[in-house]
C-alpha cells in the first residue's frame, strides 16, 4: 500500500526528513554495514543549497537528517507518519533507526531498493552532539515563502519588532517571492538575523496554496508547511533555547512583559515542566485604520506591503468556534509538531492566557461584517515607536527599497 506522508528521520543513530507518498512500499534505511561501507567510498554529498532529494525507485523525497539523543529501544528502521496530513497525497513522517551500528555515522541515505547501494546520494548528520547551551535564546520559525508575496513593509517591521521583544534569530523556507522582499531577505541575511533555507518544493511536487485538499488541492498542503516546521525544530534543536513557530504575518508578543526573555522566565518558573506554550491567534483587519494617521508616514508609500502600524483594531472572539493558536516551545522536548499544536512532546502543553501573551495577526478580517466600532482597540505595537520608527526606516534604506 502507498504512503502519502512526509518523513522526518529521527534516531539515535541516524534521522532524516522525507516526504513521503502513501500507497507506496515503505522506505528502507540502508543498515549500518552497508551505511559504513558507502561512507568509506567517498559517498556523494549534495550540496547546501539542495534541500530536498528524491529517493530512487520512489517517489519520495529527503529533506534532512539529524542524530535525535533523546530516543532508544529500536534497532531496525521504522516509519512514523504525522497524525496531520489535511488530506493531501505528500505527509510528514519520521524514520528511526537505532542500530548501535550507527552511532559513530556522519552520512546516511535512504533507498527504496535494499539491493541499491550505488550511486546514493548521501545526507550529513546534523546535531551531533548535545549542547546544553545555546547561541540564540529566541529563534522565529517562519515555514515558508511561495508565489510573488512582496509584502515587504510589513515584513521589515515585523523584523524590527521581533529584535524589540528579544529574538535573535529568524529562519524562513523560501520557494519563491516577489523583488522587493527579495531585497529585505538579503538585508537580514547579510546582517545576521536571517537564515534563508531554500525550498524548491515545487521542482518535485504541486504546491497547495491552501490548507484544505478539498478546497485547494495539490500534492502536499501549503508547500509543505508541515515539513518545514519539523525541519526547523531538529535544525535549531541545539542552536536556540526557545522557537516561536509562527508565519511571516504574525508576532506573537507578549503583554504583561516587557520581552521574551521576561514572559518565559515566568512561565518556565509556573510550570517548570511545560515544554510547549500555546498561544492565542487573535485579527486585526487590515481593512481597519486608525483614524488620526499618526503612522501613515508619506516616506513608506511606495513600500509595497501592509503598514501595520496603522491596524489597532482586533476582532473579537467569536462564540463555539475554535481559536486557532501557534505554539512557542523548548525545541528538545518536542519530537513532532502541526501548524497549531505539538503531536508528540515530552513535557506537558500549557495554554498562556490571552491577558498574557497573544499574536498580533495583521491581514483579511475573519469577521469583516463589523463595524469599527464593534471591534477592540489594542494600540500594543505603539509602545515602541520611539526605537521602532528609525529602525524600520534604517532597514528600508539599506535594503534598497527606498
Amino acid at each position: 500500500m502507498m504512503q502519502r506522508k512526509l518523513a522526518l528521520l529521527v534516531g539515535i543513530g541516524a534521522l532524516a526528513i522525507l516526504l513521503m507518498l502513501k500507497w507506496e512500499h515503505v522506505i528502507t534505511l540502508i543498515n549500518g554495514e552497508k551505511a559504513s561501507v558507502q561512507f568509506a567510498l567517498q559517498p556523494r554529498q549534495r550540496t547546501p543549497t539542495d534541500t530536498i532529494t528524491p529517493i530512487p525507485f520512489s517517489r519520495h523525497l529527503m529533506v534532512s537528517a539529524f542524530k535525535d539523543h533523546r530516543l532508544g529501544g529500536a534497532i531496525r528502521a521504522k516509519v512514523h507518519q504525522h497524525s496531520d496530513d489535511f488530506g493531501f497525497p505528500f505527509v510528514t513522517s519520521d524514520v528511526l533507526c537505532l542500530s548501535p551500528a550507527l552511532q559513530q555515522a556522519t552520512r546516511v541515505s535512504i533507498t527504496a531498493n535494499p539491493y541499491a547501494f550505488h550511486n546514493l546520494t548521501f545526507l550529513s548528520i546534523q546535531n551531533q552532539e548535545v549542547k546544553e547551551s545555546f547561541k540564540y535564546n529566541f529563534t522565529v520559525c517562519i515555514s515558508n515563502l511561495f508565489g510573488v508575496y512582496n509584502n515587504a513593509l510589513q515584513f521589515a517591521q515585523t523584523m524590527e519588532v521581533y529584535k524589540l521583544i528579544g529574538v535573535q534569530r529568524v529562519v524562513i523556507y523560501n520557494t519563491s517571492c516577489g523583488p522587493d522582499v527579495e531585497k529585505i531577505l538579503k538585508y537580514y541575511s547579510k546582517e545576521g538575523m536571517l537564515e534563508v533555507v531554500p525550498w524548491p518544493i515545487d521542482k518535485f511536487l504541486k504546491p497547495s496554496t491552501g490548507w484544505s485538499y478539498d478546497l485547494h488541492h495539490g500534492d502536499i498542503h501549503y508547500y509543505g508547511q508541515l515539513t518545514t516546521l519539523n525541519e526547523c525544530i531538529y535544525r535549531y534543536m541545539y542552536q536556540s533555547k526557545y522557537l516561536l513557530m509562527n508565519d511571516i504575518d504574525e508576532i506573537i508578543m507578549p503583554y504583561k512583559h516587557a520581552n521574551l526573555e521576561n514572559l518565559m522566565g515566568i512561565l518556565q518558573q509556573q510550570r517548570p515542566n511545560a515544554g510547549v506554550f500555546k498561544i492565542e491567534n487573535h485579527i486585526f483587519p487590515k481593512t481597519q485604520f486608525d483614524d488620526s494617521g499618526r503612522f501613515r508616514l508619506p516616506r513608506w508609500r511606495s513600500v509595497p506591503g501592509v503598514n501595520i502600524l496603522e491596524h489597532v483594531y482586533r476582532e473579537p472572539d467569536r462564540k463555539h468556534v475554535f481559536n486557532p493558536t501557534k505554539v512557542l516551545i523548548n525545541p528538545r522536548s518536542v519530537e513532532q509538531t502541526s501548524v497549531h499544536t505539538t503531536l508528540k512532546q515530552f513535557g506537558l502543553v500549557f495554554n498562556v492566557p490571552f491577558d498574557v501573551c497573544r499574536i498580533i495577526h495583521v491581514r483579511v478580517p475573519l469577521q469583516g461584517q463589523l463595524s469599527k466600532d464593534q471591534l477592540f482597540v489594542d494600540k500594543k505595537l505603539w509602545e515602541f515607536e520611539k526605537l521602532l520608527i528609525p529602525s524600520i526606516d534604517r532597514a528600508l534604506n539599506e535594503s534598497g527599497v527606498l
